[in-house]
């Protein structure tokens, strides 16, 4: 019968070990492909609105105008519409940007304008539907 010495033993089981170790690191290795592939998505498959999201626009502050009112600013890219606004009363202006960028309340935009609540309001809402007016008449969009 065959005596193996304990060097022997000792590198067989260090064989051992690292064959296991190995085969567990293979293992995991294979897992974590599997789990990267379920995770994947073809180009192919996504959707235009999915494309839209992933998406990004360069803004530069040439591509738009800006007008300010009590520090807040609003930039208006296009043009006709920043025309039209243009053309509005300063005072509706700075109700309009208080209301619209710095969702103020008709109270404290009143405040700040000089009007009671009531006043802003409808010059809010007078403006409001004078400037969809004007963009309607100017940019053909009338409706039928």
């Amino acid at each position: 019968m065959n005596e193996y010495t304990p060097d022997y033993v000792e590198r067989g089981q260090l064989d051992h070990y690292c064959k296991l170790v190995l085969y567990h690191e293979a293992i995991d290795y294979l897992r974590e492909m599997q789990r990267y592939r379920n995770r994947q998505t073809s180009l192919e498959d996504i959707s235009p609105a999915q494309w839209d999201k992933l998406s990004t626009l360069d803004e530069y502050p040439s591509d738009s105008f800006v007008f300010s009112a009590f520090g807040y600013g609003l930039h208006i890219r296009d043009e006709l519409v920043a025309g039209a606004f243009a053309s509005l009363p300063e005072p509706e202006q700075q109700i309009l940007i208080l209301h619209c960028v710095a969702a103020m309340a008709d109270g404290e935009i009143g405040g700040l304008v000089g009007m009671s609540k009531s006043a802003v309001q409808r010059h809010r809402t007078k403006t409001l539907k004078e400037l969809r007016q004007r963009l309607e008449d100017d940019g053909g969009r009338k409706q039928t």
